[in-house]
């Protein structure tokens, strides 16, 4: 290996590091939300899939017979998959654009 090969490794390590601090900072900022049972459970996530806040609408709690939580836990688990859904698609999205025109197999659109 020459000193030109070795300077060519460093600029690519550089380049790396450079993308992976940029897309620790997208999955910080992005952030989604979804909502079931027409809006009576909102989840909010950011990039890096981690519950931002969960909203529940108090029409959620007399929606249901008395004592009956399990409807309730199934809107509060479908809003937070769906949730995970969307920062996964976000991400990718995001990924794709960032690597631009590195063609990567498996990588990008």
């Amino acid at each position: 290996m020459n000193l030109s090969d070795l300077s060519k490794m460093k600029d690519m390590m550089g380049q790396a590091k450079q993308m992976q601090d940029e897309m620790e900072h997208k999955l910080s900022a992005t952030v989604v939300e979804a909502s079931t049972g027409g809006g009576m459970v909102t989840a909010r996530m950011n990039g890096r899939k981690e519950l931002l806040r969960l909203k529940i609408d108090p029409a959620a709690l007399t929606a249901s017979a008395p004592g009956d939580i399990e409807m309730l836990e199934d809107l509060i688990t479908a809003a937070v998959n769906e949730a995970g859904r969307k920062a996964d698609e976000a991400m990718k999205s995001s990924m794709s654009g960032l690597l631009g025109g590195l063609n990567l197999p498996g990588l990008g659109s």
